[in-house]
């Protein structure tokens, strides 16, 4: 059995390499959030790699799109059908790993992402939606809608206004079913944050 630092490696590695080859990407995402990742794909999201549409799956949501390889990765080594020549292809003209998630391309891309602060305001939408939902349907003893949506997002993704926006509308609404993992590391493709973005988030 492999050991939780063999995976995360593993899921470095996949990146690295698929980032190197198309001599182009951004490897930092996966670099430095693969052990929170590995632990959540592992032991938190609950979901089905043989039926990724499965109706009462959580959510996942990768707003740092630009870190795609760490979702690409997470999907070929849980088991979606995402083959590691899929992976090879990183980048490249109809493949199924573009530069950025792209809903529809590989199974298991909730919502395309790119633009920062896209993703998690869709992560916000899906938690939204699930609330409504349960809401609506659930009856005692019949939990018919319940699961939780995550979210990986950077410094970039907190910059952006629409963030602001929908993160507020997240705590108005008492979303306690979305769970955001802040990648605080201080650095954007500009460089270092500390010069512009200062919030004690």
């Amino acid at each position: 059995m492999h050991s939780r630092r063999d995976l995360a490696n593993a899921i470095r590695a996949l990146s690295m390499d698929a980032v190197q080859q198309a001599n182009s990407g951004h490897p930092g995402a996966p670099m430095g959030m693969a052990d929170i990742a590995e632990v959540l794909w592992n032991d938190y999201l609950v979901h089905n790699p043989s039926d990724p549409a499965w109706a009462n799956r959580d959510r996942f949501v990768l707003s740092n799109g630009h870190g795609s390889m760490l979702l690409y990765s997470l999907l070929h080594l849980s088991g979606y059908d995402l083959p590691l020549q899929e992976l090879k292809n990183f980048r490249q003209l109809h493949s199924r790993t573009p530069g950025h998630p792209e809903y529809g391309y590989a199974p298991g891309v909730e919502t395309t992402t790119g633009p920062l602060g896209q993703g998690i305001s869709n992560a916000i939408g899906m938690a939204l939606a699930e609330k409504i939902l349960a809401a609506q349907f659930n009856r005692p003893g019949h939990d018919v809608v319940d699961h939780y949506t995550y979210c990986f997002l950077g410094d970039g993704c907190l910059m952006e206004g629409i963030s602001h926006e929908t993160c507020s509308l997240a705590g108005t609404q008492k979303l306690g079913k979305l769970i955001a993992f802040y990648d605080d590391n201080g650095i954007s493709i500009d460089g270092e944050v500390e010069g512009w973005f200062t919030d004690n988030t």
